[in-house]
């Protein structure tokens, strides 16, 4: 029964989210209704004491990434910056290559660095208007930007900074360059099997004479001609926040120790501030600021008078996005700690090859959750010690595993309730009937990758 009671959650929340209901509304309907079914008294401390704790949590730490991103995203529309990058492209690879330039640059943002949310904020308006310019469906954007920045760089590539990326390290004492040819194997059959599947959708919807579409609701404003600035300038600002988030990322544990008090007149106590959980949001800010001033410098006439406007249009998303993704957060809280999630975690341990038991354990842990880096984290929290000993026994280096447990982390985590599609259908304006079908086939190539990855291990022992 408790098995039934998780699944049913999760399935309300998905089918919720997939018909336009507000996710913000139905998290937190779905997971105290799991937890009325499996202990009505635990309703109101579950509510208080877990999922507004970690949904508070969330926005605590997140909320001023997801605003500059937006402000950082609406200035680089309203400057102008977005329509002269989007002619540049169009102009080098033509408009058959739109597509390819998208997931191009929303690659090089997310492995320079720049959190997920903040690639789709800052992608969608040079998407938006390359689209338009080609004439390609507005539905198929999300996909493209899922492609570009939710699979291969996030955490297939060795090196990438993201989160997906780095967690594996505490468990097997490895770095994010563990395995570094699989994951370029894995990372190649991703956006080689994703361009593939994207480009098909679009020659479909050409032969039936589908264009870009009319009556879309957040549209980023088209600039005159006469405004559009050279494109060295336009890339400028996406260039500084990927080298101010690298050289911030290094900078601030060499000027901190890893535990800041900090003693103010009006404080009781001083103020502790743990550096190791704080750096990589303070390097993004920072890099998201210069990248404001950057706009701001080279285009600061045809912005200002739709200032005002225009950062209020930012806020507003800003805000929607990052309560949906919050939400989700505290669902996600909210399941592991049930008992019917504990069967399932319990189950999984039985499947006997330790890479495959370890990509199917992560990855649907991770589409229960509705998070890479949840999933991630309950996964080998509870069961590394297992999967090592198992691929020690096996003779699988601690580096293979690694890889794996990144990969399988990006695969079935972004199902209709996950925070980052959620995020990136309201940023584009579409919903879920409208583009989360490519979303979802993006989905199931990046999954479908890992256990490529496994077999290519096994057939020529490549790490």
């Amino acid at each position: 029964m408790s098995f039934v009671i998780v699944t049913g959650a999760l399935a309300l929340l998905m089918l919720a989210a997939y018909r336009g209901y507000s996710v913000i509304l139905f998290a937190p309907l779905a997971a105290l209704l799991a937890v009325l079914l499996t202990d009505p008294s635990a309703v109101a401390p579950v509510f208080t004491g877990l999922f507004m704790e970690r949904m508070v949590g969330f926005l605590k730490l997140y909320f001023p990434v997801f605003l500059l991103g937006a402000v950082f995203g609406k200035l680089i529309e309203m400057s102008g910056f977005a329509q002269s990058i989007a002619a540049a492209v169009t102009r080098a690879l033509g408009q058959q290559r739109t597509m390819l330039a998208i997931v191009i640059l929303c690659a090089l943002l997310t492995y320079g660095g720049v959190s997920l949310f903040v690639v789709v904020f800052a992608a969608y308006p040079f998407a938006a208007e390359m689209f338009r310019r080609s004439n390609i469906p507005k539905r198929l954007i999300p996909g493209t930007i899922a492609l570009g920045a939710f699979t291969f760089t996030m955490d297939a590539l060795p090196g990438s900074p993201q989160i997906q990326n780095i967690i594996p390290t505490t468990f097997f004492g490895t770095t994010a360059w563990a395995a570094p040819m699989l994951g370029l194997c894995g990372a190649v059959i991703v956006l080689i099997a994703g361009m593939a599947y994207l480009d098909w959708r679009r020659r479909v919807a050409l032969r039936k004479g589908e264009g870009y579409g009319e009556g879309h609701i957040n549209e980023p404003d088209t600039i005159a001609v006469t405004q559009v600035v050279n494109p060295l300038i336009a890339v400028l600002p996406l260039l500084v926040v990927g080298v101010v988030n690298l050289i911030l990322t290094r900078w601030i544990p060499n000027v901190h120790e890893a535990r800041i008090e900090t003693q103010l007149a009006g404080l009781a106590q001083p103020l502790v501030t743990q550096l190791s959980s704080v750096t990589a949001i303070w390097a993004v800010l920072g890099a998201l600021l210069a990248g404001i001033v950057t706009v701001l410098l080279f285009a600061f006439r045809p912005i200002m008078h739709k200032f005002a406007e225009g950062t209020k249009t930012a806020v507003g998303g800003a805000l929607l996005a990052s309560m949906n993704t919050a939400s989700e957060y505290g669902f996600g809280a909210v399941i592991a700690a049930l008992p019917g999630f504990l069967l399932i975690r319990d189950a999984l341990m039985a499947i006997p090859d330790p890479l495959v038991n370890e990509a199917i354990t992560v990855t649907t842990l991770a589409g229960i959750t509705g998070s890479a880096s949840g999933g991630l984290s309950i996964a080998l929290a509870a069961m590394s010690e297992q999967f090592l000993t198992a691929a020690q026994a096996a003779g699988i280096p601690p580096e293979v595993l690694h890889r794996v447990a990144a990969m399988a982390s990006g695969g079935m985590d972004s199902l209709p309730h996950n925070g980052a599609v959620i995020t990136l259908l309201a940023v584009t304006g579409l919903t879920h009937r409208q583009a989360y079908k490519d979303i979802f086939a993006i989905t199931c190539i990046k999954t479908l990758a890992v256990f490529v990855v496994i077999a290519i291990y096994y057939l020529t022992g490549l790490v």
